[in-house]
This record gives C-alpha cells, sequence and structure tokens, in this order.
C-alpha cells in the first residue's frame, strides 16, 4: 500500500518577515521544517515540499505538484497564512488547491514544529505493508 500523500505548502524561510521573531534565521527556521518534514515521514507519510517565493512562480509550482498527484491533505505553513504582506499570495493558493484538490483534507500548521499534529487530524497514515 502506498503511504498517505502529504503536500507540504510553506513560504520560503529566505522570505519570511523575521521581525518578530528576531531570535530566529531563515537557515534555523528551514532546519526546523526539515526536522518536522523528516518526522511525518518517519508517522507514514508521504509529503512532498512545496516552499514558494512570492509572486507567480509560487502558483505555477504548486499548480504543477496538484496536477501531478493526488494529495490526501494538504497542510499550510503559518509563515505564508501569518504573514499580511503575502495575504493575498496566501488566498490564491487556497483557491488554487480548492479547485485542483477538491478532496484534499485541509491543515494548519501554527510552527515548523507542529505540522505531523496538523496533518494526524486531518488524515491518518497509511498502514504499514507486513
Amino acid at each position: 500500500m502506498t503511504p498517505t500523500a502529504v503536500l507540504a505548502i510553506g513560504l520560503d524561510p529566505r522570505f519570511a518577515d523575521l521581525r518578530t521573531m528576531s531570535q530566529f534565521t531563515p537557515e534555523l527556521i528551514r532546519a526546523y521544517i526539515d526536522a518536522e518534514i523528516e518526522r511525518v515521514r518517519e508517522l507514514g507519510f508521504e509529503v512532498e515540499t512545496c516552499l514558494i517565493s512570492p509572486g507567480q512562480a509560487a502558483e505555477v509550482s504548486i499548480e504543477a505538484a496538484l496536477r501531478n498527484r493526488r494529495f490526501a491533505c494538504v497542510v499550510f505553513g503559518a509563515g505564508l497564512r501569518q504573514s499580511t504582506e503575502h495575504f493575498l499570495l496566501f488566498e490564491k493558493i487556497v483557491n488554487l488547491v480548492h479547485r485542483l484538490a477538491p478532496s484534499a483534507s485541509i491543515a494548519f500548521n501554527s510552527t515548523p514544529a507542529d505540522t505531523a499534529e496538523a496533518i494526524r487530524r486531518w488524515v491518518a497514515p497509511s498502514p504499514a505493508e507486513p
């Protein structure tokens, strides 16, 4: 049985607004994201990560991912959702996901460290093969 597929969409940390999080660097945030994605995989999910930059290229890369495979869940990172600067981009992406993956559950993390919990609220991993 193939693992449950999840698309993780987030703002590339290089474009994150770190004014309120001066203790973080883009590299540190990326390390947190990578560690959490690995934890999600260890829980039995197959994760495709789509860290985007602001602009139309973001929509193009997400559309390609959504047309390439069927996802059980799409999780949106807090860095993309909570930024007023990127609000319109977030709105466009939500509508793109709604249009191209209408059966996918939608999940929201609050930090890179709770992505697994956000996903598990809506979908379960596929059972491991014997």
